[in-house]
């Protein structure tokens, strides 16, 4: 593949080794930050997110997978992550299912000041609007927010037109507005 240089020279861009330690670093470095952010959006645990960043390029260098560019690299790294923090989601969701059977757990807490309380409360009912959009709006939502993806480019991640991306997130914003109007928790069922 050929682009053009700085210099305004043509120049040779070669396919990208996962299992290449220089072309994994390039790898890593153009991605990490961007997978980090999609992971801990989906799976709201820094810990949790970084390691599954981190297995999901493990996997790319294990596989020895070569990426004719590093978007290719990305989106495929997008698909990996996303789909491995929604199984860690789900086997939580399940676990602690099965802890809260087993257990009572007292979930009171006490906060100090007002200003706290209701930082708080606002981030937990954004965070409750987010996590309860349908699945595929709040794939496009959190991919172009904290992904920091463009419309093309999450259509590439999950397989669909740049148009009904364009769609997805209008529907989604106008759902989260609903939601959040007037302060009312008006949250769509699971």
């Amino acid at each position: 593949m050929d682009f053009i240089n700085m210099d305004g020279q043509k120049e040779f861009q070669k396919p990208l080794n996962a299992a290449n330690p220089a072309d994994f670093n390039k790898i890593y470095n153009e991605t990490m930050q961007m997978l980090f952010k999609i992971s801990f959006r989906i799976v709201n645990d820094e810990e949790a997110a970084e390691d599954l960043v981190h297995d999901s390029l493990i996997k790319a260098n294990e596989k020895k997978l070569t990426f004719p560019t590093i978007n290719d690299a990305k989106f495929w790294l997008i698909r990996v992550v996303k789909n491995a923090s929604l199984n860690y989601v789900k086997r939580k969701s399940r676990e602690k299912k099965a802890y809260e059977k087993v257990l009572y757990e007292d979930t009171r807490k006490v906060e100090s000041g007002e200003t706290e309380l209701l930082k708080k409360e606002t981030i937990k009912t954004a965070k409750e609007a987010l996590n309860s959009l349908p699945p595929k709006l709040k794939e496009v939502i959190v991919l172009a927010e904290y992904g920091e993806l463009n419309y093309k480019e999450i259509g590439k991640v999950i397989g669909i037109t740049e148009g009904n991306v364009k769609v997805r997130i209008f529907r989604a914003r106008k759902l989260l507005e609903d939601m959040l109007k007037d302060g009312e928790n008006v949250f769509l069922p699971n």
